[in-house]
């Protein structure tokens, strides 16, 4: 079970964070992950960046989203 959050680049990998914005299990389907995509777009849009792993998980729950709904 994994936290998404949003943290300085300067703050340790576990240290302190500023805000959660969803979190991700591994051993569950991918459409489980919560992800505040409102938030996600307002820190992408005033220069954060996001994590490779944290973009691998967005395509993937996009994936299963896309078959899901057809």
């Amino acid at each position: 079970f994994y936290h998404i959050v949003v943290t300085d680049s300067e703050n340790p990998r576990d240290g302190r964070f500023i805000e959660l914005i969803g979190t991700y299990d591994p051993k569950k389907p991918m459409d489980s992950c919560t992800v505040n995509r409102e938030r996600l777009d307002y820190w992408v849009g005033v220069g954060a960046k996001t994590s490779e792993s944290l973009g691998r998980v967005l395509r993937q729950q996009k994936k299963a989203l896309d078959a899901q709904a057809s």
